[in-house]
């Protein structure tokens, strides 16, 4: 047994994995069967304490990692981690759209969002694992990901100022088009079983709870295609990749209700978001000419920080009016 855990698998020995992965599993059992296992509204003080220790605990992993493999996969996995939870907050904007559209209470969303959470965990699985592939195998895949960064950074900035359409969305307009939808709530179901008019015969009705459930991992799917590529910019290690990420947006369920109740406070973090990703798709560039290995990883957490920190502060300043208001 000793031999089998400390096989490698994806370059890190199996119990490492096993090991954050166990984490994880300890993390969602607890959430949903322990500190809410009954349906209750979460309030922001709540909010704030929930994300404060999935934050904790994702450094404290950061820190760990520090410790046992080294000082440069620490740095790395603690900027991917800055990185994924800054992207996740552009995500929570999303996420409020979709649950005001489709008029979901504060009572059911914490529902809505752990299980959607446990599809991203997977989700980022799959797509960090043909990630690491596809580097592993073409080098040159790194500079692709560069290259959509800084296109994807450069669009975002342009459409900051542009809204999410929700009603707009081919997804939903394919569901509803091939699948009974009901408009109405029932509880926390995501299904229920009604009587078909035409037929006599009882099916099954998707409820608006599913139809948020199915946009969310959609948005999620949009936005890991440019979170992953990040993290790919910093490091190539599928280990450092997969677990800032889960870490990342583990907290994000938690800290979506305090950040939905400010989502206008936020409003220019968009353009930093978009200055970050050009930022870390021009990395690889700006290494290559100047001779460079690896962007440094202490400049790169630096600059990743000063850029996240100059979008909260100037959005707080600009909707300073508003807020005293």
């Amino acid at each position: 047994m000793p031999e089998l855990l400390s096989l490698l698998f994806l370059g890190t020995p199996v119990w490492m994995w096993l090991a954050f992965l166990g984490i994880v599993a300890t993390l969602l059992i607890l959430d949903l069967g322990v500190l809410h296992r009954g349906q209750r509204e979460i309030g922001v003080r709540e909010s704030l304490a929930l994300s404060a220790g999935y934050i904790t605990l994702g450094l404290a992993f950061g820190g760990w990692i520090w410790w046992y493999i080294g000082p440069t996969a620490g740095l790395n996995y603690v900027t991917g981690f800055v990185i994924e939870k800054s992207l996740a907050m552009d995500n929570v904007f999303i996420i409020a759209m979709i649950f005001g559209y489709f008029a979901i209470p504060r009572i059911h969303q914490h529902r809505v969002l752990f299980w959607g959470i446990l599809g991203v965990i997977v989700l980022r699985a799959v797509m960090i694992g043909f990630g690491a592939a596809l580097v592993d195998r073409f080098e040159w895949v790194l500079y692709v990901f560069a290259a959509f960064l800084v296109f994807t950074g450069i669009k975002m900035w342009l459409t900051a100022d542009t809204e999410y359409d929700v009603a707009s969305s081919p997804v939903l307009r394919w569901i509803r088009q091939r699948m009974p939808v009901t408009d109405q709530l029932h509880g926390e179901r995501f299904w229920v079983k009604e009587q078909d008019p035409a037929t006599g015969r009882m099916r099954r009705i998707a409820t608006p709870l599913l139809l948020a459930l199915v946009m969310i991992e959609c948005a999620d799917v949009i936005f890991a295609v440019d979170s992953v590529p990040a993290i790919f910019a910093i490091t190539t290690d599928p280990f450092i990749v997969y677990t800032s990420n889960i870490f990342a947006i583990l907290g994000l369920r938690a800290l979506y209700f305090a950040l939905a109740a400010m989502v206008d406070r936020f409003h220019y973090l968009k353009y930093a978001l978009a200055a970050l990703l050009v930022f870390i798709g021009s990395k690889i560039f700006v290494a290559d000419m100047f001779g460079l290995a690896k962007f440094p990883p202490a400049a790169s957490l630096a600059v990743t920080f000063a850029i996240l920190g100059c979008g909260v502060g100037w959005s707080l300043w600009k909707t300073r009016a508003a807020a005293s208001a």
